[in-house]
């Protein structure tokens, strides 16, 4: 046991190169629920389940090649959700880095792994999928 008791997370920050166009992305696309910016306007809160997502502009933006690759964030989605945005992404032109069915480890299901438009990593990850069902390609979702 470690020496505190954490209770809680008030929320997760993201950094992002331009706020406006973060938050149409979070909200319009993905469907999270705006609270509201902070008062001084570079930071915009998003509600999603029990958690908080704070959006943060940078200070100077940055290139999606120089975002650290191996942190992402990740979002828990139906079946149908994920099919759809599998569909809405190649639609938006949103860059998907790849489709990964995990069998085994502790967050199982298919991964769908994607950017945004700060070139942040996020994933979309579908639960119910299980060892021995079906592993469609992205193309053969988008087409179906």
């Amino acid at each position: 046991m470690g020496l505190l008791k954490i209770e809680g997370v008030t929320h997760w920050s993201i950094p992002v190169n331009n706020l406006e166009e973060s938050e149409k992305f979070y909200g319009d696309l993905l469907g999270l629920n705006p609270v509201g910016r902070l008062g001084n306007s570079v930071m915009s809160c998003f509600n999603v389940g029990d958690h908080n997502i704070l959006l943060c502009e940078r200070e100077q933006p940055q290139k999606p090649s120089d975002v650290e690759q191996r942190v992402h964030h990740s979002f828990t989605a139906s079946p149908e959700t994920f099919a759809r945005a599998c569909k809405a992404f190649r639609e938006k032109g949103i860059p998907v880095v790849e489709l990964t069915y995990r069998a085994k480890g502790h967050f199982t299901g298919r991964e769908l792994y994607f950017l945004d438009p700060s070139g942040n990593r996020l994933e979309l990850r579908d639960p119910t999928w299980k060892k021995g069902m079906p592993e469609p390609s992205f193309e053969e979702i988008v087409r179906s």
